[in-house]
């Protein structure tokens, strides 16, 4: 449980970057070929980790380093 709580803050960047930009969680489950929006949402809030591709594809979607976000 702890481990879920620890990823939800490191996610957070994440989190607030893609809204401050108007991105909808649907529009990152489709860049990252995820059948849900749902699945989407397991990753943001740390249920679900994001490989490192993911991450790759994400950073690249908002022009920044892997590390910034993460």
């Amino acid at each position: 449980m702890e481990t879920e709580k620890r990823d939800s803050m490191l996610y957070k960047k994440l989190r607030d970057l893609r809204n401050q930009q108007g991105i909808k969680a649907k529009e990152m489950a489709e860049l990252l070929g995820l059948k849900t929006e749902a699945a989407y949402y397991k990753k943001e809030c740390g249920k679900t980790r994001f490989s490192l591709q993911e991450a790759k594809i994400i950073a690249d979607f908002f022009g920044k380093k892997i590390e910034d976000i993460f």
